[in-house]
């Protein structure tokens, strides 16, 4: 589904650059219950996305300051958007350091897997953010020892201390 967008910042709140999707596409989407889809805008590359909620009953696809920068996008712009449900199964890439690690360890694997999806989907991008791929796999290692250290709770604080300790 394709459709032409703005540009836009909110003045203040967590999410600054966005697009708001048009409510006959978004529930298009939505008729499954699941707000995932893939993003391109313009001719640049696709981009994993979830629907969210401005508070006024409008959702919108957000957008970091490193997608505004490597796409050229600039305030005010009207663009292309063309969006797709996301049939992956966590909503994003998963790096293959990270499942080869699951695929490895059962008990961390079985607690990951009982995370709910937001959940996942920060541990995936923490581990996704870092670019060597020895320090992904050891971040990987670190987030499920911290699974199996708490029977599968996940305390973010803890877990980012334990990022500190390895010096990530």
């Amino acid at each position: 589904m394709t459709f032409k967008g703005e540009v836009r910042k909110f003045e203040q709140g967590l999410w600054s650059y966005h697009i708001i999707v048009p409510m006959k596409i978004y529930d298009q989407l939505t008729s499954d219950g699941k707000k995932r889809v893939l993003c391109t805008i313009e001719d640049n590359e696709t981009f994993h996305a979830g629907f969210m909620p401005d508070g006024k009953g409008n959702y919108f696809i957000k957008l970091n300051k490193e997608r505004m920068l490597n796409y050229a996008l600039s305030l005010g712009e009207m663009v292309e958007v063309k969006l797709e449900k996301d049939h992956s199964k966590y909503g994003m890439a998963m790096p293959e350091e990270f499942q080869a690690v699951l695929d490895s360890d059962f008990e961390g694997a079985n607690y990951f897997e009982a995370l709910t999806d937001g959940k996942k989907r920060s541990l995936i991008y923490a581990v996704d953010s870092v670019k060597n791929g020895d320090k992904r796999i050891s971040k990987a290692l670190t987030i499920l020892d911290h699974l199996k250290a708490n029977a599968g709770k996940l305390d973010f604080r803890a877990l980012n201390q334990a990022f500190k300790d390895r010096k990530y």
